[in-house]
């Protein structure tokens, strides 16, 4: 366990709330944001450690997220459940690898990866149009591929994998934005619970800071939740703005992996 000073634990709390804010809000963002927090704003020492800890706050903040999403009908269960199935796999065996590489090379792979998404976002577009999904023959072959891939990825880098599962699960099925964000969560509760185990196991999870994230997310999810809501029809422009954040802390952790942390 480590030992934190106040204004450690202070920031680890806040830290926690803008997680939850990301995940009830467009479904990702979990560790995308919480590994870099933790490294670089809270001083966590290991990088391990930051993304093992990151997994289980992530997959218990996901999962009150999802909660609220499903009571507001923006979670498509058959969908999500096959998604988050397949890629509980990819988690697994990606989570193992990861925990074997180096910590540097590991959080700039982690950066890039950002960079990654960030450009799928900008590409994303407006889908906010309604359509009734099911799932069938045609889409459940897609969504299995994807979820085994998104997975992989989820695991091997220790996050939620959210920011994949929205444009995987639009890619897969077509459903609306705001569906997707709500199903992502399934996944992203799978996926960072797969994660947060197998680092868990391998002891690079600190409960203290974890519980301080979750505490701090519920609330974060919650105001998400709601905003959510009122910004369906507008996500083009939150979504831009959120890709725009995710490039300059890339270039930030990239900047630090290249100097040695």
């Amino acid at each position: 366990m480590l030992a934190l000073g106040l204004p450690q634990l202070i920031l680890g709390g806040a830290s926690g709330s803008l997680v939850g804010f990301s995940l009830g809000l467009i479904g990702g963002g979990g560790s995308i944001l919480a590994v870099p927090l933790l490294v670089y704003l809270v001083g966590v020492p290991g990088a391990h450690v930051a993304i093992g800890t990151s997994a289980v706050a992530v997959a218990i903040n996901a999962a009150i997220g999802l909660l609220g999403h499903a009571r507001a009908g923006n979670v498509h269960w058959p969908c999500a459940s096959v998604f988050a199935a397949s890629g509980v796999a990819g988690a697994a065996i990606g989570s193992a690898l990861g925990t074997r590489v180096d910590g540097h090379a590991l959080l700039a792979g982690f950066a890039v990866l950002m960079l990654v998404v960030a450009a799928l976002m900008l590409r994303r577009g407006e889908l906010g149009e309604a359509r009734r999904v099911k799932l069938d023959r045609r889409n459940a072959p897609w969504l299995v591929a994807t979820g085994l891939g998104t997975g992989a990825l989820a695991g091997f880098f220790g996050i939620g994998g959210g920011f994949l599962i929205v444009p995987g699960l639009v890619f897969a099925t077509g459903m609306p934005m705001l569906q997707a964000v709500g199903s992502s969560l399934v996944g992203v509760t799978a996926f960072g619970a797969t994660t947060a185990l197998t680092y868990a196991r391998s002891g690079l999870v600190d409960p203290s800071l974890a519980a301080l994230f979750v505490a701090g997310g519920a609330l974060g999810s919650f105001l998400g939740l709601r905003a959510a809501g009122r910004l369906a029809r507008k996500r083009g422009a939150l979504t831009r703005l959120f890709a725009f954040v995710i490039v300059l802390v890339a270039i930030y952790m990239l900047a630090r992996a290249w100097h040695g942390g």
